[in-house]
């Protein structure tokens, strides 16, 4: 009788701990299956800002100078009195005339592109890196990844974009332009700039006059 009793136990036991296993299989094929995937992050490409004389311009609508970050997309302004120079690091530089606005967009593929509203901007792309320039319309113009390049243009209001060499340069571009370069301010006779200084000496000489810088010492020459 007893033995009996010890094989009734025996298998009570034995089916208890396989519906104890059942039950904890199912419930671990039940567990949702937990993945970690790892996402790569890029760097943003970040450009810096310097101004003329640290002066600020506007910048999405509120101040910036020399040392704040400029991001993609970025729309700058610059004032009368003011210019200013974008450094993209490995792509290249972007020289922003006075009474100019512009909307920057650059990437880590090596694209940048200024799109001038209005105004003068020089831009210089480095070598691996392709720099463009446009207006609302149209591009105007691409440099070549392979040599780098660069590409200057004037956008005013009433006339046609003009692109090419000196186009900007003579509008003062550049953090570093003396301000009143644009429309030859600057340099020449007493400052009036060079294409005064040209039309004066050139009204003297029709008119018979010999400019005192060119005239023979009255006082002979130096001992």
């Amino acid at each position: 009788m007893n033995l009996k009793r010890r094989n009734g136990s025996r298998a009570i036991a034995a089916l208890l701990l396989f519906f104890i296993a059942q039950i904890g299989l199912q419930v671990g094929l039940a567990e949702p299956t937990v993945t970690t995937t790892a996402i790569a992050i890029l760097p943003q490409t970040v450009a810096r800002l310097t101004t003329s004389n640290n002066q600020p311009i506007q910048v999405n609508g509120l101040s910036a100078a020399t040392g704040a970050s400029i991001v993609s997309g970025a729309t700058l302004e610059t004032g009368a009195d003011r210019t200013a120079t974008v450094n993209l690091g490995s792509l290249g530089t972007v020289d922003i005339a006075p009474n100019t606005k512009l909307v920057l967009t650059f990437d880590d593929q090596g694209n940048f592109k200024a799109l001038v509203t209005q105004g003068c901007v020089k831009l210089t792309a480095r070598t691996n890196a392709t720099g463009e320039i446009a207006t609302d319309q149209n591009s105007l113009g691409k440099t070549d990844p392979a040599t780098g390049g660069v590409l200057e243009m004037c956008n005013q209001p009433g006339a046609p974009p003009v692109v090419g060499p000196g186009v900007a340069a003579n509008a003062g571009v550049g953090a570093g332009a003396p301000v009143g370069a644009a429309g030859g301010g600057g340099g020449g006779l007493f400052g009036l700039g060079v294409p005064a200084t040209v039309a004066i000496i050139g009204a003297g000489t029709a008119a018979g006059l010999t400019p005192l810088f060119f005239q023979d010492n009255p006082s002979g020459p130096n001992p």
